[in-house]
């Protein structure tokens, strides 16, 4: 049926479009399946869909009544119309083409299928060497985030099913005011209408295709502010400004915060409510010791030691066994004949543009198989202008692995985009800004011309949600090291060197690296590869001397640029226990509510639900140092389980942390 519905929607185009104008009556006349419907108003209805559909594609659609007989209805596609296309450089285009890749198109739904698609019509072509240096970013892809963000841009409530940290799956009636990202993951704030109240749900965790029910009636708080409602929900009176011990090159987040130099051995951090802070600091707390306040001091000390008494019990494995095994959400995602359609169109509108084009570098720059480009190319091939009595119908081929499209000039256009796909571009943008370099100001240039066009009106009037609503990709912590000195120098050390041409000098660079998983520092001479961006941190990858093998950088702990001579060293021991490699075989967790988030930031493979909230998480081979400081962070609201040789880590670097705050 969705293929037939594609046929249809592009034989009216092309018969629209073929033409100055074309009456309704005869439009209905040649398209087949108007002509053959059960009855009129089964003809009307058809046709009222596919208007819809054409409107969203962004093709100019026009209506238009007949001066001398007011019961004739015209209809046309305009061929030019202003605002419909994005005036963009080449930088511009070249750094949208990278947002659009920072979805994963299969997994998030329509918006992000089609904003791909819809690029390649604006008959630009991208700068390779400015792409090739482009940060790569990776945007959290879930299949619930175009019908909500639809909600937003349309007022409208949507029901769906949601598993809160609480209990068990819940239907939930919403009103959303604002989808946005915060630390990497997509959150949806509204008027949860079944508790007449503002609620906060993290998207990841609903279960089931949002629905849409009816239009919104609650009026939408002005500048609604995604990171403002997340820092409430931490906010205490009880504030103060923490004073550390920090091991040199170590904590380089709470540094940052504290302005504090790099080997600076105490840090005073800016004044944070008590929940905050305890979270900040459990965190790090392999590298810290908290010198004040004393009764923050004291509770740190007891909520490490309750940590290391919890591991050091024999695990309660009959929990893990008697939990009910929790079904993996399958929200399916049905391919709409909207996604197909752009899609369709803007391949024939790329190649039309060029003459010609290969059939591989066409079918990755759509996205998809060369299989599935040659199956779209036969769609083309059986749809055409029927308006003339007869088929006159697209010429397409691809023999040798060359396509050509001919007599398709009504889809030789560009198409124009949605505010949900303009929502889809921002959100792409912010993950690529935090490491955009000297790339910055395009990217914001490009954000400015995307707002525009969404109203065609300056980019301060548009009342779509703004980056600061639903593009901070980035924690705190990275906003607070972006900005400085270090970081800066770093990132412009590392853009040098991914602009110098292959096998020079200038293609090299020598850095102290403060890896997590161990004490002390290294000095490694490496050769950057491109930059990359999972919506929470950047890293770099590089050629690595010292390792002789590829290695993946965090870019927050690349601690400094050294002289191109500085002798190679490996990090040397210290007092701390070393936690370096992955967990092998598989680790279970009990996670209390507040430790869940430690399910979803690992990638856990199976879920069980247990009594009171409890819930039981499996990961397979997981990182062990960012992982103990996870269970640490948690506060006591994680336990490891299996295996027992990870418990024991637990016990020592938690007992250790306990006696530094014991005194």
């Amino acid at each position: 049926m969705a293929s037939k519905n594609v046929e249809r929607l592009l034989n009216v185009i092309m018969t629209i479009g073929s033409r100055r104008r074309i009456d309704r009556a005869k439009l209905f006349s040649v398209i087949p399946d108007y002509a053959n419907a059960v009855s009129d108003q089964a003809a009307e209805r058809m046709f009222e869909r596919d208007k819809a559909a054409i409107l969203e594609l962004g093709l100019p659609l026009a209506t238009e009544r007949d001066v001398l007989d007011e019961n004739t209805v015209h209809y046309r596609i305009e061929t030019a119309r202003s605002g419909a296309v994005l005036d963009l450089t080449t930088e511009e285009y070249t750094v949208l083409l990278a947002a659009s890749r920072a979805w994963d198109a299969a997994a998030a739904g329509g918006a992000a299928r089609r904003v791909r698609s819809k690029l390649l019509s604006l008959g630009h072509d991208a700068d390779p060497d400015l792409l090739r240096r482009t940060p790569r970013g990776a945007v959290e892809s879930l299949p619930v985030l175009s019908p909500l963000l639809d909600s937003v841009v349309g007022g409208r409530t949507v029901r769906f099913t949601y598993r809160a940290t609480h209990g068990a799956p819940s239907e939930r009636r919403v009103e959303p005011w604002v989808v946005g990202v915060h630390e990497g993951h997509w959150y949806v704030y509204g008027w949860d209408l079944d508790r007449s109240a503002p609620r906060l749900f993290r998207a990841s965790r609903i279960e089931s295709f949002p629905a849409d029910i009816s239009a919104a009636r609650q009026p939408r708080p002005e500048n609604t502010d995604l990171s403002g409602v997340l820092e409430r929900m931490l906010d205490s009176d009880d504030r103060d400004a923490a004073v550390l011990r920090a091991a040199p090159y170590k904590a380089l987040s709470l540094r940052d915060r504290a302005g504090a130099a790099l080997e600076a051995e105490h840090l005073t951090l800016p004044s944070l409510p008590r929940p905050a802070a305890r979270r900040l600091l459990l965190g790090d707390i392999r590298w810290v010791e908290l010198l004040e306040p004393h009764s923050w001091r004291a509770e740190l000390a007891q909520v490490l030691s309750a940590i290391a008494d919890l591991h050091e019990q024999e695990p309660q494995l009959s929990e893990l066994e008697s939990a009910t095994g929790r079904p993996t959400p399958r929200i399916r995602l049905t391919p709409q004949s909207g996604d197909h359609l752009s899609r369709l169109i803007s391949a024939a509108s790329y190649v039309l543009s060029r003459g010609e084009a290969d059939l591989a570098e066409l079918a990755e720059a759509l996205a998809i198989t060369e299989k599935q480009l040659v199956t779209d190319l036969q769609v083309l091939f059986v749809c055409g202008d029927m308006g003339d009595g007869w088929e006159d119908l697209i010429e397409a081929e691809w023999e040798h692995g060359t396509v050509r499209v001919r007599n398709a000039e009504p889809l030789r256009r560009a198409l124009s985009l949605s505010a949900v796909e303009i929502t889809a571009l921002l959100a792409g943008l912010a993950a690529l800004e935090p490491v955009a370099g000297q790339a910055e100001q395009t990217v914001a240039a490009a954000r400015a011309k995307l707002l525009a066009g969404a109203t065609g009106g300056p980019a301060d009037s548009v009342a779509v949600p703004t980056r600061s609503d639903l593009a901070d990709a980035i924690s705190a912590d990275e906003m607070a090291a972006r900005t400085a000195d270090r970081a800066e120098a770093v990132l412009a050390a590392v853009h040098a060197a991914l602009r110098a041409e292959p096998g020079t000098e200038d293609g090299q660079l020598v850095i102290r690296y403060s890896s997590s998983d161990r004490p002390g520092t290294s000095v490694r001479r490496i050769r950057p590869l491109r930059i990359e961006s999972d919506g929470v941190r950047s890293y770099m990858l590089a050629e690595c001397e010292l390792a002789g093998a590829e290695r993946r950088f965090r870019l927050d702990r690349v601690v400094e640029i050294l002289p191109a001579g500085t002798p190679m060293s490996r990090a040397g021991a210290g007092e701390q226990q070393a936690l370096a490699g992955r967990v092998e075989g598989e680790v279970w967790l009990r996670l209390e509510p507040a430790g869940h988030w430690i399910a979803e930031s690992f990638g856990a493979v199976e879920m069980r639900d247990g009594g009171d909230g409890e819930a039981f998480a499996r990961l397979d081979s997981p990182v062990l140092a960012p992982l103990v400081d996870a269970v640490l962070e948690s506060a006591g609201a994680a336990e490891v389980l299996v295996p027992r040789d990870l418990r024991d880590t637990i016990v020592t670097v938690a007992r250790d942390g306990a006696v530094r705050h014991t005194s």
